[in-house]
């Protein structure tokens, strides 16, 4: 069975943007693109299909053999986009935002509520396309929590089809207890990627600084392509997804695309999302 992929659109620049990473990606690991329109009233229902026609061939332009199909839905937008994602059992869903100016129309509590109640993992882009190469370096936040480390799943599943390396970064911590956890964690996090082929290397962030000016510090030496985040609501170091520490991050002034993967009750298997 293919790996699904949707792409909410609404025929905007950004979105195009959405679309072409995950037409790239959907050609990379053999997957099937679905492109989504959500429209108000059923009347508006011929349009928004002859404009996902154009939308089809746009994503065609990006990687001419990728499949491609879409699907129009009545409906809101941010109500609606998880529930087509379960319909027709995407794996990844890839949404465009336009940066802060536009944070709250664009991606405000609502859409905010889509990821953070969404067991579906998000890519959250903004004009910034994939590059030829693919995601090339993909740093990875962690926290003491042992939730954070079900993102290395995705994380390492990409970086198999895009020998990708992983940076992993961890917050300074002088608490001798919280500073064993994280280093027990990076200690496994480096086992756990190593075992899946995947190159890795951990960062500690300096002393007194910004955790969130770090991570944005790393991704430019390393020139990321990718930061993968794990929302950990009220149980996190770093906030609930929609502070500052993630609004920061998804909003970025480099442009980096995020993974938003919302903890799972179980914990991290040694399987994929991505159909190998």
């Amino acid at each position: 069975m293919q790996t699904k992929l949707l792409v909410p659109t609404d025929f905007t620049e950004v979105a195009h943007t959405a679309i072409q990473h995950a037409a790239r990606l959907g050609e990379t690991i053999k997957g099937e693109v679905v492109l989504l329109n959500v429209v108000s009233q059923k009347e508006d229902i011929p349009e928004a299909t002859k404009k996902l026609s154009s939308e089809e061939d746009v994503a065609r332009s990006f990687a001419a053999n990728v499949t491609v199909s879409s699907i129009v839905r009545i409906g809101n937008i941010f109500d609606d986009i998880d529930q087509a994602a379960s319909e027709i059992g995407a794996q990844l869903i890839i949404m465009g935002t336009h940066g802060a100016s536009g944070w709250q129309k664009v991606v405000g509590s609502h859409a905010l509520k889509v990821i953070t109640n969404s067991s579906i993992p998000f890519v959250v882009v903004q004009k910034q396309n994939m590059r030829p190469s693919g995601y090339d370096n993909i740093i990875v936040p962690l926290d003491f929590h042992n939730e954070t480390k079900q993102k290395l799943e995705i994380v390492s599943s990409m970086a198999h089809y895009f020998d990708s390396e992983v940076h992993l970064i961890t917050p300074y911590e002088t608490d001798s207890f919280i500073k064993t956890r994280l280093k027990a964690n990076i200690a496994w996090s480096k086992k756990y990627l190593a075992s899946k082929n995947v190159k890795s290397e951990a960062h500690i962030a300096k002393k007194g600084s910004n955790f969130v000016k770090e991570i944005i510090n790393l991704a430019s030496d390393v020139d990321a392509d990718l930061i993968s985040i794990m929302n950990l609501q009220k149980n996190s170091l770093m906030g609930m997804l929609g502070n500052t520490y993630e609004q920061a991050l998804i909003t970025n002034e480099m442009q980096i695309p995020i993974l938003c993967v919302n903890p799972l009750s179980a914990t991290v298997s040694s399987g994929s999302i991505f159909v190998r």
